[in-house]
């Protein structure tokens, strides 16, 4: 394919995107279940979706916030029994308040499942939030000190989450990450809370950061967790990933609160297109976003990026006819790119072709072929026909009206080529 795709994004790009080995951070059960228009998984559902989060390669997942009540602590409990007992290759966390009352229910299910669970301590940071909660710094401090100080007594690794980082003074991070590095964070996580940041306020933290942690001397990880206000929380991503996160932090479909956390899926096939990931294996990531899907209440909208219904499916006739010149040449790869700038095949999707007002008889041919149907060309013309009288894309109820109404007037059962009513529109 690289001699019939000259590909722009790729010119003057000297290295890959990372520069050290990276990880993926899943927020769904957690984050993205925050949203006030998501509804909280049954139980079976978190199972299934953490197994799919392993079979996509997600490094680690935060199951809960087990502080927030009995219903929270158990599911997180059955959660991280299932990691332990199917020795799922993944990693359970929890979030918590950087306080004690919360980090010792995490405790606490660590030592009844006998997994080290990762603490995500969060903390705001930023002066409006100071000013709101009445904060002083040393206030912040101690508590820093006394929550992970607890953590890691207990031989659990902890995580410093600053909320609100991007809007955050460096002389105030500065005092925050030097007490947590010195009482045992081992991660530091750089939050867009409100999706503030724009690629230039992305590479500006995250470099202060790494000089941060390179002047200490110290081997600390730093996270990336974006929220999506301006419609940059992807774009951010990948940029924190350039210039040097180390773990990368989504939900399915974008799902969290306002408008949501950067879509854990697009990051993962974008990251799958420019070469970052080559071996991992994203066929199962269609299952995993129409699990979130279904378990959370989340409609997927029909233009989503690669798993809305539309991503990969034409009605257009010059596009229709492309698809199937493609095929016609036994060259699968050229069908999945010639109107695609994402192959559909490496994400479990496929090209579709419709038939609707817009499409040429090539798409009643291919329809026909696809079921098995001879496409005779009477047949296609009466299909053909009545999609031009229509102002949707026929529903398949609707086509069959027109092959069953076609065939009976082929035997002399009928006077008319096509049904006088053949179903309702698609949408």
């Amino acid at each position: 394919m690289s001699d019939l795709v000259y590909d722009w994004n790729g010119v003057e790009r000297v290295s890959p995107i990372a520069r050290r080995s990276f990880q993926f951070f899943d927020e769904t059960l957690r984050d993205g279940i925050q949203s006030p228009s998501v509804h909280d998984p049954r139980i079976a559902d978190k199972m299934e979706f953490v197994r799919l989060a392993a079979a996509i390669g997600i490094d680690a997942i935060d199951v809960g916030l087990p502080a927030a009540g009995p219903r929270a602590f158990e599911d997180v409990v059955r959660i991280v029994e299932m990691i332990r007992d199917e020795k799922l290759p993944l990693h359970p966390a929890c979030a918590a308040r950087t306080h004690t009352d919360d980090i010792r229910p995490i405790v606490e299910a660590s030592q009844r499942t006998g997994v080290a669970i990762e603490v995500m301590a969060f903390i705001g940071s930023s002066p409006i939030r100071l000013y709101a909660e009445d904060w002083t710094v040393d206030l912040m401090l101690r508590r820093t000190a006394d929550a992970i100080g607890l953590g890691v007594t207990n031989g659990l690794p902890v995580t410093y989450v600053t909320e609100d980082t991007t809007r955050s003074r460096p002389e105030v991070l500065r005092r925050l990450f030097e007490t947590a590095i010195a009482h045992g964070a081992s991660r530091l996580c750089l939050c867009d809370t409100v999706g503030h940041a724009t690629p230039d306020g992305v590479r500006n933290l995250v470099t202060w950061t790494r000089n941060f942690i390179a002047g200490l001397g110290v081997d600390v990880g730093v996270d990336w967790h974006g929220h999506n206000d301006r419609g940059l929380a992807v774009t951010n991503t990948i940029h924190a990933l350039e210039f040097g996160a180390d773990r990368l932090h989504g939900t399915a479909l974008g799902v969290g609160e306002r408008v949501g956390n950067a879509a854990l899926d697009q990051v993962l096939v974008n990251l799958k297109l420019l070469g970052e990931i080559p071996r991992r294996d994203l066929s199962r990531l269609s299952d995993w976003v129409h699990l979130a899907s279904r378990a959370t209440g989340v409609p997927i909208p029909y233009n989503y990026p690669v798993f809305g219904q539309d991503a990969f499916r034409t009605a257009t006739g010059v596009h229709a006819a492309a698809i199937i010149k493609a095929e016609k040449k036994g060259h699968q790869a050229l069908a999945d790119r010639i109107y695609s700038g994402v192959p559909a095949g490496l994400f479990g999707r496929r090209q579709e072709i419709e038939i609707g007002p817009m499409s040429g008889e090539s798409n009643v041919v291919y329809w026909l072929v696809q079921r098995g149907l001879d496409p005779d060309p009477e047949l296609v013309k009466a299909v053909f026909a009545f999609a031009k009288q229509h102002d949707h894309i026929l529903t398949e109820e609707e086509i069959r009206g027109v092959i069953t109404a076609h065939r009976d007037r082929s035997l002399g059962g009928s006077t008319s080529a096509v049904p006088e009513q053949a179903g309702s529109p698609a949408r």
